[in-house]
């Protein structure tokens, strides 16, 4: 449903600048057009420069609509792009690091859930190489184990440390 609500401003716009430029092809007569071969040049060249400025506006308006097309188009792609790796991915996926190791070879180290995955990668296969409890990860230091805990930020909060930590501790409303 989200696609379709950003696909239909992108649409419209498309269409609009369509519809401002079918006019204009019609109104040419292409090779049946009449040449003025009089002595009047005077009078072709008044017309002809009196006419330019419509032009320029036209040419102007028709390269605000196409730049609004484009910015459409880049928008729309972008909202499909983000709703498809949000999607993709899920939320129990997550790579921990990579290692190239040559052309189309690489290792890496991906969480899964609470397990951690040592995996090969060539160049038309995927290999699981091995596979890691967390404890057995933060163990061999393969992760880094979590350096702030709650406990240790309430411990920092309620030691303030300076004058200007004393003074804000003691005038901040909690």
């Amino acid at each position: 449903m989200r696609t379709l609500h950003a696909i239909f401003p992108a649409a419209a716009a498309a269409t609009f600048g369509c519809l401002l430029t079918a006019p204009v092809a019609f109104a040419a007569d292409g090779e049946n057009t009449k040449l003025n071969l009089d002595n009047e040049a005077g009078k072709a060249a008044e017309t002809a420069s009196g006419a330019s400025g419509g032009s320029i506006v036209r040419t102007i308006f028709g390269l605000a609509v196409v730049l609004g097309v484009i910015y459409g188009l880049h928008w729309v792609l972008k909202q499909v792009k983000k709703a498809k790796d949000s999607t993709d991915s899920g939320e129990a996926l997550e790579t921990i690091a990579t290692l190239n190791l040559g052309t189309n070879r690489s290792l890496h180290l991906v969480r899964v859930g609470g397990e951690i995955v040592l995996l090969g990668a060539a160049e038309h296969q995927v290999t699981p190489i091995r596979r890691y409890s967390e404890a057995e990860a933060y163990s061999l230091g393969l992760l880094e184990p979590p350096s702030m805990t709650l406990a240790s930020l309430e411990a920092e909060v309620e030691q303030p440390r300076g004058l200007m930590s004393v003074l804000r501790a003691k005038t901040v409303v909690k």
